[in-house]
């Protein structure tokens, strides 16, 4: 589970920021790089599988917010979480934005950055269990990913309490 987030000072615009899921992959490396270079401050975090095994993947989504906001080097003055909740456990004031991504330029860039960064890790870890596509499938629950686990069983990076690993 990657997150973001993304400080943007409100007079700069970064062209093309954009919902994530409603880019190119080509297009959001470009933002990307973008988002670092105009960007006032960005903040990566990371759960891994095994943190999502033991305490699910919602509380393991929040663990990567909080780490998120956490490794921003300038402190926000509020947060802008895209969905229907607040993160649990941050001292800072926070709003839920359902659909955030599609309209609020911060939280669409939290999701460029955390997209490039997960399909990024992806990558490598393709490069350690080649036989399971993760270069092409991103360890998504497609057709190609669960047939390479019943193939090979599943690899020390899966999720064993996912039920198309199980």
């Amino acid at each position: 589970m990657v997150a973001a987030a993304v400080i943007i000072d409100s007079c700069v615009v970064v062209e093309g920021v954009n919902d994530s899921k409603a880019l190119r992959e080509r297009e959001r490396d470009i933002l990307f790089e973008a988002i670092y270079e105009k960007a006032v401050s960005v903040g990566v975090g990371v759960s891994d599988h095994a943190e999502i095994d033991s305490i699910n993947i919602l509380q393991a989504t929040f663990l990567a917010m909080r780490r998120a906001v956490e490794n921003l080097f300038v402190k926000p003055q509020f947060i802008l979480v895209d969905g229907k909740m607040t993160i649990p456990g941050l001292d800072y004031p926070q709003e839920a934005v359902v659909r955030g991504d599609q309209s609020c330029a911060s939280i669409a860039a939290a999701s460029i950055i955390a997209k490039v960064t997960r399909d990024r890790l992806m990558k490598e870890y393709h490069e350690e269990y080649p036989g399971y596509g993760f270069d092409r499938h991103k360890g998504y629950p497609t057709k190609a990913h669960i047939n390479a686990i019943r193939r090979h069983g599943p690899c020390s990076i899966h999720r064993m309490t996912f039920n198309k690993v199980r």
